[in-house]
């Protein structure tokens, strides 16, 4: 892929990620702050469809908007090709494992209830 549909996807995702938390921080205003924080209230949140669509959605663009930023800091302190296509398969390594365990924490909240 171009570097400059990756940085593309970079800002696309950077945009969504602050549209996202928007939402969700209006969500957490709906109730008290010290209520919100309550063990039956999160479990409520993630049984809510919507909102554990918009958390997965957060999960997702934050991942792939922060380990894209990450292989950028990356690959400008050390050039070469070797590196970058370590760090390249390496960040994409870790966005994979980071959005397979938050999904599956996601899906366990909102089907079984624990977490």
């Amino acid at each position: 892929m171009r570097e400059g549909t990756i940085m593309n996807i970079h800002y696309i995702t950077g945009l969504a990620a602050i549209i996202l938390v928007g939402i969700h921080i209006m969500f957490r205003l709906i109730v008290p702050y010290g209520e919100s924080l309550q063990y039956e209230n999160v479990i409520a949140n993630y049984q809510n469809l919507p909102y554990a669509i918009v958390l997965e959605l957060i999960l997702v663009t934050v991942a792939i908007h922060g380990f894209n930023g990450l292989r950028v800091v990356l690959i400008e302190l050390k050039q070469g090709s070797h590196w970058e296509t370590g760090v390249k398969w390496g960040c994409v390594t870790a966005a994979v494992a980071i959005i397979a365990y938050g999904s599956r924490t996601i899906l366990l909240a909102s089907m079984t209830g624990a977490i």
